[in-house]
C-alpha cells in the first residue's frame, strides 16, 4: 500500500490514456448532436423553405441553453454530477432518437406540425448541453465535434449522392450513426468511467477537499463515504477485498 498526500499524485496510476480517450469521447457527446442538426439544414431548407431552419433553430437552442446553464453554475455546489452528466447524455441520446423517428414517422415531409417538433427538440439540445456544460471538462472532444461531424455527413451526403431520395436517405444514416454514439457514450460514462484508477483517484482528491458533488461518481467507482469514514473496495475477479481509512486528512491510493 502506498500513501500520497493530497497535494502529490502518484507517479503511476492505471487509466491515464483509457482516461484521456474516454474525456475525448464524452466531449465530442457534448455537442455531437447539436452539429448534427446544424449540419443538416440542408435538407431542413428543402422541407421547410418558408420557415428559415437555420436562424430560429441557433434562436431557440440558445436562450434553452443559457438559461439552464445560469441555473446549473447557481446551484452548481448542490448538484450531483454524476446525475447531471448522465441526464445530460440521456437526453441528447433521447432527443437525437426522437428526431430520427420524427423524420422516419412522417417520411420526410414538411409541415408546421413537424418543424415545431423538431423546434421542440432544439430546445432539449439546450438543456443537455447545459447539463453537460460545466458538468465536466472534455474540451479535446468538443472542440473536434465540429470538424468531425462535418466530415461524416459529407460522407454520408456522397454515399447516396445518386440515388433516389438520396438527401433523406444520407440524413437518415447520419442521425442514427450520432443517436448510436451518444448511446456508446452513456454506457462509457456509466459504468467505464467512473472505475479508471485515474478517475478514482482524482474524484476522491476531490472528495477529501470538501466536494460534495462526486458521491455518486464515486460510489460507482466502488468508492463509498459515509460520515468521514472512506471505505474503498477493489472488485477482483475470485474475490473482494476491503479497505478502510479513517484520516479525512490524507489521501490513500492502493496500488495494486
Amino acid at each position: 500500500m502506498k500513501q500520497y498526500s493530497q497535494s502529490e499524485a502518484p507517479r503511476r496510476l492505471e487509466g491515464k490514456h483509457l482516461g484521456m480517450a474516454c474525456c475525448w469521447a464524452l466531449g465530442l457527446a457534448t455537442l455531437v448532436t447539436w452539429n448534427c442538426m446544424l449540419t443538416i439544414e440542408d435538407y431542413y431548407y428543402k422541407l421547410f423553405p418558408n420557415y428559415h431552419p437555420a436562424r430560429l433553430l441557433t434562436l431557440i437552442y440558445m436562450p434553452f441553453a443559457v438559461v439552464s446553464m445560469a441555473i446549473m453554475t447557481y446551484y452548481e455546489s448542490k448538484i450531483d454530477t454524476r446525475k447531471r452528466n448522465l441526464s445530460g447524455l440521456i437526453l441528447f441520446f433521447l432527443s437525437s432518437l426522437l428526431l430520427l423517428l420524427l423524420d422516419l414517422a412522417s417520411s420526410g415531409k414538411g409541415g408546421i406540425g413537424n418543424f415545431i417538433g423538431i423546434c421542440a427538440i432544439a430546445c432539449s439540445f439546450g438543456v443537455a448541453d447545459a447539463l453537460l456544460q460545466g458538468g465536466m471538462s472534455y474540451l479535446a472532444g468538443i472542440a473536434a465535434s465540429g470538424f468531425l461531424i462535418s466530415a461524416l455527413r459529407l460522407l454520408t451526403k456522397a454515399a447516396f449522392e445518386k440515388s433516389p431520395d438520396g438527401l433523406r436517405k444520407g440524413v437518415i444514416l447520419f442521425l442514427v450513426i450520432s443517436t448510436f454514439f451518444e448511446f456508446l457514450c452513456i454506457l462509457v460514462y456509466a459504468f467505464l468511467f467512473p472505475k479508471l484508477p485515474i478517475v478514482k483517484y482524482y474524484r476522491l482528491k476531490a472528495s477529501t477537499e470538501g466536494s460534495n458533488t462526486v458521491s455518486a461518481d464515486l460510489a460507482a467507482g466502488g468508492i463509498h463515504i459515509n460520515h468521514g469514514v472512506y471505505q474503498l473496495y477493489f472488485y477482483h475477479k475470485i474475490n473482494c477485498t476491503v479497505r478502510r481509512f479513517e484520516n479525512p486528512s490524507t489521501l490513500l491510493v492502493l496500488a495494486f
